[in-house]
């Protein structure tokens, strides 16, 4: 395979970064070096028991290290959390911020904090979480006046109260908080986020992580809308391709996504953090693909949009078959 870098627009000023979770079968280092080698400008590194493991001894010193490695490699970083088994071997991204037992979501709330602390120490621009699915037993409580609060209000409640000291670490590090909206979570879509912007009173450490495919996949604007929509609170932003009402991270070209317009919209509203290509299903094929994914980006990038390109999102039925699948 070769690995010269794909040639990067020179007017561009996007920068684009590749996630560690579609390169589980290589060590940290070798999957860093790689990305480097291609000509990436970053990397979304999910904090998982194969890369910067945020649970296991001595996470000071290893995180120093990595900070010199990304500094050597001229590498960016944001931190992502959505390993899938780090807190339980048993329970796919469990516990959440959502869990039934107070203790379980302070487990969460800690991993988050933690992830702040790695962030600040190597200079990462975001720190990304996500809601969780609705658990199946979540009940209803009282409200204040006495009248019955839904098992969704309460799980609302429930989100912001967790998140406020993980907000309060953010701040006091200066690392926004980038909230993800996931198919299938509580927190789906872009008028989830804005109701948790309300109940959490509008904090500036919360911003936002914006996942294109998800974009297409259930959002009523375009993608390249959606940018738009999202700019003011825009901190993050995860790119793949995918179709319209089904919840699957594809490589480019796989999907329905028309990338000039979105690669454009992001250049027009000033973005400056890392694009990062997320791919965690397809780890056997990782290094071929963050091969294939960088030029993509910077051909799409290269291409003048026409006036017409901010198409409506393709035909579909319903928000999406994921239910609650999180990659």
């Amino acid at each position: 395979m070769s690995l010269r870098p794909s040639p990067r627009p020179t007017a561009h000023p996007l920068r684009y970064s590749y996630g560690t979770n579609g390169l589980t079968d290589l060590r940290l280092d070798d999957a860093l070096s790689l990305l480097a080698d291609l000509g990436y400008d970053g990397v979304g590194l999910t904090l998982d028991h194969m890369h910067l493991d945020p649970l296991a001894p001595d996470l000071a010193a290893r995180t120093q290290k990595l900070a010199r490695r990304l500094d050597e490699l001229g590498l960016g970083v944001t931190i992502e959390t959505g390993a899938r088994y780090v807190l339980d071997p048993r329970r796919k991204h469990g516990p959440s911020l959502l869990d039934p037992d107070p203790a379980q979501r302070a487990r969460r709330a800690d991993l988050l904090v933690r992830a702040v602390q790695i962030a600040t120490d190597l200079g990462a621009h975001a720190v990304h979480c996500f809601s969780g699915i609705l658990p199946k037993d979540t009940a209803g409580e009282a409200g204040t006046e006495g009248q019955e609060v839904t098992a969704e209000d309460a799980a609302w409640k429930r989100l912001a109260e967790t998140l406020t000291p993980v907000l309060d670490a953010a701040t006091a590090a200066g690392i926004p908080l980038a909230v993800e909206p996931e198919p299938g979570h509580l927190l789906a879509t872009l008028d989830d986020f804005h109701r948790l912007r309300t109940d959490l009173g509008s904090p500036d450490a919360l911003g936002l992580t914006l996942d294109i495919g998800h974009c297409q996949c259930l959002e009523p604007l375009s993608p390249a809308d959606c940018v738009r929509a999202a700019a003011p609170w825009l901190r993050h932003v995860q790119i793949e391709d995918m179709r319209r009402g089904v919840h699957e991270h594809l490589p480019f070209g796989d999907g329905e996504i028309d990338f000039p317009p979105v690669l454009e919209a992001l250049a027009a509203v000033g973005y400056q953090g890392l694009v990062s290509v997320e791919l965690p299903r397809h780890s056997h094929a990782g290094p071929q693909l963050a091969q294939q994914s960088l030029p993509f980006l910077h051909h799409a990038a290269a291409v003048s949009t026409p006036p017409d390109a901010d198409r409506p999102p393709n035909p579909g039925e319903g928000p999406t078959d994921s239910d609650g699948r999180t990659p």
